[in-house]
């Protein structure tokens, strides 16, 4: 019985001794199967995560980021105990004492389950960071073999920090934020050393299922996890029972509920400046590195001038938009339905995208009409609390405007509110306030300007670009029309015609006829006119750029030759290859504002070449520079002392692109034309000021550009589909004036003084008029020094017509003449009126600008 009964228990024994064996040779074959062609763990000790890219002011400031994953890096050693705690006590207790798979948590899971209880993961920390780097997240028993495999394999690779570095800065924790970093600062608006035990322990709830934990929708589940977590923090050590006892009485606290400032809130909108850097940065770097590669950008836009350049632009847009008197409105309405109450139409109106960076005299507001009376339209105002009066469009806000009908034609005046408004409409409001102590006086409709434009402005010796504003708002559009719209330029290309010549041997007080032309060219038979419409005859080049004469530029590009011409635009960047035909001295071919204020740069600084740019320095994740714009040379900056009174000597590098006696004549030949041209009267500063204007046929395109000694700007006005504007809508009358409001501000922060004289060259006072030589003591006003080479006598007397005859009969235009006046006439009663001169207009030829 004793042998029956020990030959069946060995029996049994040698059962299970032969199935652990080939239990153990199964699982060793699986694991050995799975274990081949898995990725390799080296490349985890050389991981860099994608991280935010940053734009920074000049003073340091935060102005913008980007990112396809918002992810701010840490290191191990810069995360503080409670976080990691937090973490470890959330999702894998054993994490420092483990070997990279927990059998404890595998074997708690697997009794749960088998009680029916809810099944939970038994995942490390470790089989996590191999899940997300190198497996990906599919649900197979595969993927958990492979994965306990590489968590062994790493924990042999990695220290325990190291691991626990890469999950921490990797996780997804919601609101599109990556690792705890940048979680902590959606959530919190804090750094990591700021958190509080509850706030560690919320961030700890997150990984397994951020929407499941919704800081607001899912706020007493989310409390309630928050405080399990807490809980396993206190009995793992990581805090005291004091501290838990407390932070678990804490209410949830997020930015989400409105208890912080958001981090974006801190930030200024979005605008043409920065998204023209990540532009450019995109091309340069590559979109990848860019928005993944963790770079400090230094800007070089100056913040305070900045706002005054669009503050300027949108002054002049809407001052023009206004003066067409037509209504548009923003085309957005929401549903009656949604107006019954304050919640629903503040929620409805949140919703709806219309521009919200606007800020001209006051901030403005979208708004929604809630309800049309007799006279008066009752808004509702995004961010504004309601009064017990409510807010009030008022009739003698919408009377100077018309309504468009759905045929295109204009409706009457509107004399009430309900000309304008109908319920539900979306529209956008500012405070209209008192000039004199900024009292409240009424809520004003605006609207967003149909007519577009862009302005610029840049150092002229560094290139550093101050200021950019690419249209009226960039949450209306996008589209940088500084650096993206491509327009004819009209006269403010002249002069790179007349510097083409002034480098050929001519000089400012060079008689060039100005007289009509004919040509002859495949489209037919091109007649350029003045704008007055008038012929001035025998001129200097001084007066026929001031006065902007078409016929004396085409005259002028003749006989230089438009192959002279069009290098001189290429070799300033203006074009990258010109056409060689005449019309395009006046202008008619397309470039960007932001060729023709570099360009301008060139003749402000003596002539020589600098290139924009809207960065100072790169950085990468690591501080290390990998771009820096100013190539200068310093060599006495490394020296520990100077001797009293000594600056160190900087070397510029730089390209001379134009003779510095050519520059200077012409930029006092741009001068006269801010003093006595076409832009008289339009800009008015405290230091010398250089310019041309520019308007091309039909008034479509309006441009002015300048520049003081230090800075140079310039000015687009036009459509976006290019139509004409009318007779107010020329280079002087719309742009010169945003020139003139910006440079104020500028010359008071910058400064600037007379433009430098290069040596070499002698004055000699000239008729302006006339061209001819003048005594050295001439006074008046139409007496100018002109800079002339020295050892080149200039030639008096001598007139150049490009080869065009002048007709013996022409009517000419005498100095003196009134240029804009017309023909004086006696009325049937009596009194005397003045008929105006019809101005030149082209025919079916474009040929750029008229003045």
């Amino acid at each position: 019985m004793i042998r029956f009964i020990l030959s069946f228990f060995g029996a049994i024994f040698s059962w299970l001794t032969i199935a652990v064996m080939f239990a153990a040779l199964t699982i060793g074959a699986v694991f050995w199967m799975y274990s081949r062609d898995l990725p390799n763990t080296d490349q985890l000790a050389q991981y860099t995560p994608p991280t935010i890219s940053r734009i920074y002011s000049r003073e340091g400031r935060i102005i913008d980021e980007f990112a396809k994953e918002r992810r701010l890096f840490a290191r191990a050693e810069d995360i503080p105990d409670l976080v990691k705690g937090a973490f470890i006590s959330a999702e894998d207790k054993n994490f420092y004492t483990h070997k990279g798979y927990d059998p404890r948590g595998m074997v708690a899971a697997a009794v749960t389950a088998a009680k029916g209880g809810a099944l939970r993961g038994a995942s490390t920390i470790t089989q996590q960071v191999m899940k997300n780097f190198l497996l990906g997240g599919e649900r197979s028993a595969e993927r958990k073999i492979k994965e306990l495999i590489l968590a062994t394999r790493i924990e042999g690779t990695l220290s325990k920090d190291k691991i626990l570095e890469l999950y921490l800065n990797e996780i997804f924790l919601g609101q599109n934020s990556f690792g705890v970093t940048a979680a902590a600062q959606t959530y919190f608006n804090k750094t990591l050393a700021e958190l509080k035990p509850e706030e560690a322990a919320y961030l700890a709830v997150l990984p397994k299922a951020p929407s499941n934990y919704h800081p607001v929708r899912d706020k007493e589940r989310a409390i309630t996890r928050r405080n399990f977590v807490l809980r396993e923090m206190f009995e793992n050590g990581y805090i005291t029972e004091e501290q838990y006892r407390t932070a678990r009485l804490e209410p949830l606290r997020t930015v989400q509920n409105g208890d912080f400032e958001s981090f974006r809130s801190a930030l200024p909108a979005r605008d043409y400046f920065t998204d023209e850097i990540r532009r450019q940065l995109s091309d340069d770097f590559g979109e990848g590195e860019f928005f993944s590669g963790g770079l400090s950008v230094r800007a070089t836009i100056d913040p305070e001038l900045q706002e005054v350049a669009a503050e300027a632009l949108r002054r002049q847009l809407e001052s023009y938009d206004r003066g067409t008197g037509v209504w548009r409105g923003t085309g957005k309405k929401i549903d009656a339905a949604k107006l019954e109450s304050e919640e629903s139409w503040r929620a409805a109106l949140a919703d709806v995208r219309v521009s919200r960076d606007v800020n001209l005299e006051n901030p403005w507001h979208p708004a929604v009409v809630l309800s049309v009376g007799d006279t008066s339209a009752r808004i509702g105002i995004e961010d504004v609390a309601e009064d017990s009066d409510g807010h009030w469009i008022e009739p003698a806000d919408v009377q100077w405007a018309r309504k468009r009908n759905k045929d295109g034609s204009l409706g009457r005046k509107a004399q009430v509110a309900g000309d304008l408004l109908e319920k539900g409409d979306v529209v956008l409001v500012r405070k209209m306030t008192s000039d004199s102590d900024g009292s409240f006086i009424r809520w004003t409709l605006r609207q967003i300007p149909e007519v577009q434009g862009a302005f610029m402005a840049m150092d002229v010796n560094t290139g550093r670009v101050l200021a950019m504003q690419g249209g009226f708002s960039y949450q209306y559009s996008v589209f940088n029309r500084a650096t993206q719209a491509t327009r004819q330029p009209g006269s403010s290309f002249k002069p790179f015609v007349y510097a083409a010549a002034l480098d050929s041997g001519f000089s400012p007080a060079t008689i060039v006829v100005d007289a009509p032309i004919e040509v002859n060219t495949p489209q037919g038979v091109w007649r350029p006119k003045n704008y007055a419409n008038r012929f001035y005859g025998p001129t200097p080049l001084r007066t026929g750029i001031e006065q902007s004469r078409n016929l004396m530029t085409v005259r002028l590009a003749e006989e230089v030759g438009m192959d002279v011409v069009a290098r001189y635009a290429e070799k300033f960047g203006v074009y990258d290859n010109m056409g060689r035909y005449l019309a395009g001295a006046l202008g008619s071919e397309e470039t960007t504002l932001f060729k023709m204020v570099a360009a301008y740069s060139m003749f402000a600084n003596g002539g020589e070449r600098v290139e924009p740019t809207l960065v100072d320095r790169v950085q990468d994740r690591y501080g290390a520079t990998v771009y820096k714009h100013d190539q200068r040379t310093c060599p006495e900056c490394e020296v520990a002392s100077l001797a009293p009174g000594f600056a160190p000597t900087i070397t510029s590098n730089r390209e001379r692109v134009m003779d510095a006696i050519t520059a200077y004549q012409l930029t006092s030949m741009m001068k006269g034309v801010v003093e006595r041209g076409t832009a008289r009267g339009k800009v008015n500063l405290s230091v010398p000021v250089a310019g041309k204007t520019g308007t091309t046929n039909d008034e479509k395109d309006a441009w002015f550009v300048g520049f003081t000694s230090t800075i140079a700007a310039g000015c687009y006005i036009g459509y976006d589909r290019p139509r004409p504007m009318g007779r107010s809508g020329s280079g002087g009358g719309l742009c010169a004036p945003v020139f003139n409001q910006f440079m104020q501000k500028a010359t008071a922060k910058y400064g600037g003084g007379p433009f430098e004289v290069p040596p070499g060259g002698h004055f000699i006072k000239i008729n302006r008029h006339t061209g001819a030589r003048l005594s050295d003591d001439a006074s008046g006003p139409d007496v100018v020094a002109e800079y002339f080479r020295l050892g080149e006598e200039p030639v008096f007397g001598v007139a150049f017509d490009g080869g065009f005859a002048m007709g013996a009969n022409l009517p000419l235009f005498s100095a003196g003449e009134d240029e804009e006046g017309g023909e004086q006439v006696r009325t049937s009663s009596g009194g005397m009126v003045e008929i105006p001169k019809n101005k030149a207009s082209f025919g079916s030829i474009s040929s750029g600008g008229l003045y």
